[in-house]
């Protein structure tokens, strides 16, 4: 594989929603309650991570231990949930009233939760840690409509574009590697002409995130209304649209989730793919054929990278508040996100951690060096994915988009659908 051109590598992390999860709204008592946190730091709290038991228990059993001889008199209870049905045992925690003391959350499981009253309000309790974190992580967890800020950023994710340059070439694409969406769908009309169904240039309907990198505003300043139903939105639709029916898509495409376009691309069907630093290993291991026509290139993008973020949010209704603070801020800090970066393929939030020699000292190898690009990049990278977008508003969007790109829908109409659906499943 050709380490060439290379940016951009993080595994893709999907942001969680509870958009079904029947927490109620909360009131303005609860807002007041947190103005200020007291209390000694002691006792007993409990520490919920997503899926991350599997292969970083000692970093994890390490951290509590160090937390807790640093403040003696301290237990910390780490909990790890399973992927699957995390957002639904999210939820029922929160209906329960028995939400952990420090909670691993997605943008979109904060903004419910703060929505809900149920996360404590760091720009009441702690607005001078914003300085300990890069400045676009720490705005990923501020939430305009509710007027406050509800989680301390942990880990990064992001990844660069891979292209199968066998395919490319095959379909009469050659030259320099596209890094915009439009020299993306340039090169895509080139294979479509060449290659019709026999390979396409994308594997997979655009998402709200990819609306954001096209330069489609996606929310309003306020935080209120969604907005990417503009003539911008609409002309990213209309290339995907145009796509299909040059043949540059097949009605399989319309369907296909993220498992789907990388299964294709292994397939050699697919000439990109948006991946991560673990799609580099992954081709390697099952696809090593595919891995030695491929080259890595920066994100697709016509304005700043992608990036996704997981926090840790303290609960507002723990009954150990300065001590489940003290520990998401220890988690948080630099050191302890420089120490899990170098287990675990992520990039930390940690303001200062990506000047790390880890993240600018090159060894030679290809997995090195997209580290180091990455972190290059991470410092300009936007969460694009709105916070108040849930699962249900991210199907429904993709159900439009195919009905448009099929001819079923007019564009313009399709966009104005999901718009509505999508501000109206925003919290009451």
């Amino acid at each position: 594989m050709s380490g060439k051109r290379v940016l951009l590598a993080l595994p893709a992390v999907l942001a969680l929603s509870l958009s079904a999860c029947g927490v109620a709204g909360g009131s303005s008592d609860d807002s007041d309650a947190q103005s200020t946190v007291s209390g000694e730091v002691k006792g007993e709290i409990s520490f919920q991570t997503w899926n991350l038991k599997g292969g970083y228990e000692e970093y994890f059993n390490g951290l509590v231990k160090d937390f807790e001889e640093a403040n003696p008199g301290t237990t910390v209870k780490w909990i790890d949930q399973p992927a699957e049905g995390y957002q639904d045992k999210l939820s029922a925690d929160a209906a329960a009233g028995a939400l952990p003391d420090v909670v691993d959350v997605g943008p979109e499981a904060a903004f419910t939760l703060a929505s809900a009253g149920m996360l404590l309000d760091l720009s009441k309790t702690d607005a001078e840690a914003e300085a300990n974190y890069l400045p676009k992580a720490w705005e990923a967890n501020h939430f305009p409509s509710l007027g406050g800020t509800y989680a301390y950023p942990w880990y990064l994710n992001t990844g660069p574009s891979f292209f199968n340059t066998a395919v490319l070439e095959k379909c009469g694409v050659t030259g320099e590697l596209p890094t915009s969406y439009d020299a993306l769908f340039t090169a895509g009309m080139t294979m479509a002409e060449k290659c019709k169904s026999d390979a396409s240039m994308v594997g997979r309907l655009p998402a709200i995130e990819n609306f954001g990198s096209y330069g489609v505003p996606l929310m309003d300043e306020a935080g209120t209304t969604f907005t990417f139903n503009d003539a911008k939105g609409v002309e990213l639709v209309n290339h995907y649209k145009e796509l299909f029916a040059a043949g540059g898509l097949t009605e399989a495409t319309l369907n296909e989730l993220q498992t789907g376009e990388v299964d294709a691309f292994k397939a050699g069907q697919v000439g990109w793919l948006p991946g991560s630093s673990y799609t580099l290993k992954d081709l390697k291991e099952t696809a090593p054929k595919i891995a030695e026509t491929t080259e890595i290139s920066p994100q697709i993008t016509n304005d700043q990278p992608n990036m996704y973020i997981e926090s840790l949010a303290v609960s507002a209704k723990s009954e150990n508040t300065a001590t489940a603070v003290a520990f998401a801020k220890f988690a948080t800090d630099r050191e302890n996100q420089l120490a899990f970066s170098q287990q675990a393929a992520i990039f930390p939030s940690a303001a200062g951690a990506l000047e790390d020699e880890y993240f600018t000292k090159d060894d030679g190898t290809d997995e090195t060096a997209l580290r180091l690009e990455s972190a290059k990049a991470v410092s300009e990278a936007i969460v694009y994915w709105p916070a108040a977008f849930s699962s249900k508003s991210v199907d429904y969007l993709r159900e439009q988009i195919a009905l448009a790109v099929l001819g079923k829908k007019d564009v313009q109409e399709a966009l104005d659908e999901s718009v509505e659906y999508a501000n109206g499943n925003l919290p009451q």
